[in-house]
């Protein structure tokens, strides 16, 4: 049925599926989540009481977490990331999760009733493995903050109406001033009342920072009796506080959504809401969603209003080209003297600040006037870079304002007094450039350290450091037509025995796969079973010599590595 036209929920929570069946995309993980849930409803709780849900944004993390509590007939107590989630908060919220469970009645289908803790996007917590929670002021007192207020002892008899004949009298010395109200007859007079409400509400200092969170987490997942859910775009950030996110918890893996099931979707909320689209707007929402379903139905949402004409596919702009974005901003920044605001810089990119640093960084040498001002506007740049790391390492995200506007304003201002043409153009980050023509070869040579390190029982950096070059020294006193037929017979050995495919032994070999070398590595020689396999001149070929021959066409690669 379509929506009411006073309806102006967006369709994200319009929507909102409420049964893990209705959800689109990632199977294994509905199971995954479901097999979890299930764990619960025995008499004792699960071994393992915490969720951890990762993966992008907008694949359903929140939702198949509220989806399952439906299922199940649980209460949902939720922290978001706007929520200060310090120890004691998260603590508290604990305890708030027992007394429902406590105080509500069991479903009606037998099962025990519980409550499900939701924390959303865990993984913007900080903490340390010894930190601790910022110890609790001590309370002022009301004689110090009367003090602190009128100064003087007559200023407060004055203020208060007490006189040294009336009653309640005048206060003679601070020290008859109480440290806290009590039943005392002056602090019931309505002026009195006033400060003794502006003290009580002085006296609540509420910390609405992280610390400690993390460590109240870890306890969480040992002792909670109440299911647990954690949702993350990076898990990392969990596993490397704590063993305990590694080994004690239900790791569970979100993906992004195809196009295909987005398509199926969209193309169902469009018959559902009773919206009129243009045709090929499903197309442009599908491409510019890369797997979020939740910015495709915002996509959506967005053009739902407007008239089924050219103007829907204009608002879409043909799909997110965030590199064209890169270079358009940069551009602007360089020739334009004036100062950007860190939400236009995020309007206009649609990325992290991180992702414009290197544009900013290969073209400041080619829009600077001169040697000063290309300058200051590296100093410039090294500032923003400054506060970006910071945020990184500290994951304080405002951080990334700074950084913006220091990027963007501060190094457009540093190289120009005055509006200058551009130079030939924004140039592409020679570094990313460098990476994307290398990323078919550190595939290749991944996949190489990947067998020989499995092979060897070595790690993947103690492989890239010590084994492979001593491997590319065996390839290479192989190539060639005067090799040694030893280390020819050793390089086939090794090709055979990592399954090495031709471009990992043209990596090997330094040239290209369809070199000869290549093909003459990774066929198998033609030497017959009964000759050996290396004779020289005057060599003899009886039965013993034939022996030793077949040994040695036939060693392993175990030999060469001891």
């Amino acid at each position: 049925m379509p929506t009411p036209p006073g309806s102006r929920l967006p369709l994200t929570e319009r929507l909102r599926p409420t049964r893990l069946d209705d959800f689109v995309g990632n199977p294994r993980a509905r199971a995954d989540l479901r097999a979890w849930a299930n764990r619960w409803n025995e008499d004792r709780p699960p071994a393992q009481r915490v969720a951890v849900l990762s993966g992008p944004a907008g694949v359903g993390k929140t939702s198949a977490a509220l989806a399952i509590a439906a299922e199940h007939g649980w209460t949902v107590v939720e922290m978001n990331a706007s929520d200060a989630r310090n120890e004691t908060a998260i603590e508290q919220v604990a305890g708030r999760a027992a007394i429902t469970h406590t105080l509500s009645d069991p479903a009606d289908r037998g099962e025990r009733h519980r409550a499900l803790i939701l924390l959303d996007e865990a993984d913007c917590l900080t903490g340390r493995l010894t930190e601790t929670p910022r110890a609790k002021p001590e309370p002022i007192s009301l004689r110090d903050f009367l003090r602190g207020r009128y100064r003087t002892l007559e200023a407060l008899n004055s203020s208060l109406g007490l006189r040294a004949s009336g009653k309640p009298a005048a206060f003679g010395d601070w020290d008859d001033v109480p440290r806290s109200p009590g039943n005392a007859g002056w602090a019931r007079l309505p002026s009195a009342r006033r400060d003794i409400d502006d003290w009580r509400g002085a006296s609540r200092s509420a910390d609405v920072s992280d610390r400690g969170g993390l460590a109240a987490i870890a306890r969480l997942v040992r002792t909670t009796r109440q299911p647990l859910v954690l949702t993350v775009n990076d898990e990392r950030t969990l596993t490397r506080y704590s063993p305990v996110f590694r080994t004690g918890v239900s790791r569970i893996r979100f993906y992004p959504i195809r196009d295909a099931e987005i398509r199926q979707r969209l193309e169902q909320v469009v018959v559902q809401e009773g919206l009129n689209v243009i045709s090929g707007a499903i197309e442009a929402i599908v491409g510019r969603a890369h797997g979020d379903l939740r910015a495709a139905l915002n996509d959506l949402d967005a053009i739902a209003p407007l008239p089924p004409d050219a103007l829907q596919l204009s608002m879409l702009g043909g799909g997110r080209d965030i590199a064209a974005d890169l270079a358009a901003l940069t551009e602007e920044v360089l020739t334009k003297p004036r100062f950007y605001r860190s939400v236009e810089v995020q309007d206009r990119i649609d990325a992290p600040p991180d992702d414009l640093l290197p544009w900013v960084e290969e073209n400041i040498p080619h829009f600077a006037p001169d040697a000063l001002r290309r300058y200051r506007g590296f100093m410039a740049l090294a500032v923003a870079e400054r506060f970006l790391a910071r945020a990184r390492r500290a994951r304080v995200w405002s951080l990334w304002s700074y950084g913006s506007e220091m990027m963007t304003g501060g190094v457009s201002l540093a190289l120009h007094d005055a509006p200058v043409a551009a130079r030939g153009g924004i140039a592409f980050p020679q570094f990313l450039g460098e990476m994307g023509r290398s990323r078919g070869v550190r595939a290749t040579r991944g996949s190489v350290a990947g067998k020989a390190g499995a092979r060897f029982h070595l790690s993947r950096a103690k492989t890239r450091d010590t084994l492979l070059p001593f491997l590319e020294g065996i390839f290479l006193a192989a190539q060639g037509l005067r090799a040694r037929s030893e280390w020819k017979l050793t390089a086939r050995t090794i090709a055979r025995e990592l399954e090495l495919t031709a471009e990992e032994v043209a990596y090997l070999l330094g040239v290209e796969p369809d070199a000869p070398e290549v093909s003459y590595l990774l066929t198998e020689p033609s030497v017959p079973a009964s000759r050996p396999a290396m004779s020289g001149p005057g060599e003899s070929t009886g039965p013993t010599q034939k022996t030793a021959g077949s040994r040695n066409s036939q060693r392993q690669l175990s030999e060469f590595g001891s």
